[in-house]
């Protein structure tokens, strides 16, 4: 953290640091939040206590420089809290800066708080210093938002999809901010750039409303944007387990080359009217395999799941399901795949490996290499002794008893360790 020195220690404990956490964020991952909330100190404080006037003192303080914190985001990951300051500084006195960084790793979060002297130096900062440019990356700036209510309540909230991959953070920001003042706006991305969607998170629901209204349906750079409010993901998911059990499309794949429309709706026909049928095909016309059905009603879908799923088609059976958008596919799919991980990593926690064979050469250091690729390991004994045996306490990764090649190319044998019986409980009773 960098600090302005003359402010001294006692005043700087006066701040009411904000959480380190993306204020956007409903909640932190864990491991990545790191508490910067400091305790507060009264300046006048004595042996004798904290006076009244002392606690006064301290509330005016913290709330001064409270209203004075910004966040920047977007960071990139070899910014430190020094280049910082000496580009915040430029605009008027800085009182400190916090990169929030992974409480392992130390590695930067992509974020950081920067606190002012004064309201009028942040508010320049935020004016003239949004979106340029530091280490190739384009940071964003907005007020440190503490309220978490605020963030999850939805209230002047904005939801946008179906942007053209050119709209970056900058573009966003000057196409809304018509419409009022805007607290936060992002353009959502990965390695790949721009995910096609953001949010915009105005000061009132008045100009949400109004970007609404007005950007709807609208072309921006060529394409025709959705824009409309923000739900929560409560809300997001139960409309999508309302859609799932509403639905009137199907999906049919594993049936012969041979399938065509034509064919296709014959079979599912008898279940209802059909409103559309494709067989998805390659470029020489030839069917991939999977087609899709779209019924009038979602009685006649459901039927057609219920009997077809698993019947045979010219000798191959077929799957029939509920038509999912890729987008839901991929939600569900991430869904299931943390729930296996959580249940992998709690039934695993502390299981210890048992390793023997160990070549001479091996120590601790070399064991915990060879087998961190399995897993977090939480520590690494070699046991010296004539059998050469090492034992590894593992928190990820249950292994079966393998030979496997050692680091020094000697075979080595693992397996969970076994319960060694005092011989007391093996001898008979008197």
């Amino acid at each position: 953290m960098r600090v302005l020195p003359e402010l001294g220690e006692t005043c700087l404990n006066s701040i009411a640091w904000p959480l380190c956490g993306d204020p956007e964020a409903s909640t932190l991952e864990p491991g990545q939040s790191c508490d910067l909330v400091s305790p507060h100190r009264d300046c006048s404080k004595n042996s004798r206590g904290q006076t009244h006037s002392g606690k006064d003192k301290e509330m005016n303080v913290a709330a001064k420089y409270r209203m004075a914190s910004l966040y920047v985001g977007d960071l990139h990951a070899d910014v430190t809290e020094d280049l910082l300051f000496r580009k915040f500084s430029t605009v008027g006195p800085v009182l400190s800066i916090r990169i929030c960084r992974d409480q392992v790793t130390r590695r930067s979060l992509g974020y950081a708080y920067v606190n002012f002297l004064q309201l009028a130096d942040a508010q320049k900062a935020l004016d003239t210093m949004n979106f340029d440019i530091i280490k190739g990356k384009s940071i964003r700036l907005m007020w440190s938002q503490r309220d978490a209510y605020l963030r999850r309540s939805g209230i002047g909230n904005v939801f946008i999809k179906n942007l053209d991959k050119s709209i970056d953070n900058k573009t966003l920001y000057e196409h809304f901010s018509a419409f009022g003042k805007i607290l936060s706006s992002k353009v959502m991305s990965d390695d790949q750039g721009s995910k096609g969607y953001a949010f915009v998170h105005f000061q009132n629901q008045s100009a949400a409303d109004r970007a609404i209204e007005e950007m709807n349906g609208k072309l921006l750079k060529g394409c025709k944007v959705f824009v409309g409010r923000f739900k929560n993901r409560k809300d997001r998911e139960a409309e999508l387990r309302s859609k799932a059990s509403e639905f009137t499309n199907i999906y049919i794949k594993n049936f012969g080359g041979d399938m065509d429309d034509e064919r296709l709706k014959d079979v599912f026909s008898k279940y209802g009217k059909t409103l559309s049928v494709k067989v998805m095909t390659d470029s020489s016309g030839k069917s991939k395999g999977f087609g899709f059905v779209s019924f009038d009603s979602h009685e006649a879908a459901k039927k057609a799941v219920e009997e077809m799923n698993g019947r045979d088609i010219n000798g191959q059976l077929i799957f029939v399901g509920r038509a999912q958008k890729k987008v839901e596919r991929q939600a569900e799919l991430k869904q299931m795949f943390e729930q296996l991980k959580r249940e992998r990593i709690r039934g695993c926690q502390g299981v210890k490996l048992y390793i023997k064979n160990l070549d001479d050469t091996i120590d601790d250091e070399k064991l915990r290499n060879e087998f961190s690729s399995f897993g977090s390991i939480s520590r690494v004994k070699k046991i010296s002794s004539v059998t050469s045996a090492a034992s590894c306490e593992h928190k990820a990764q249950k292994v079966d008893p393998v030979t496997l090649r050692g680091p020094e190319g000697k075979r080595c044998w693992c397996d969970l360790p076994k319960r060694v019986v005092p011989k007391a409980e093996h001898s008979r009773p008197s």
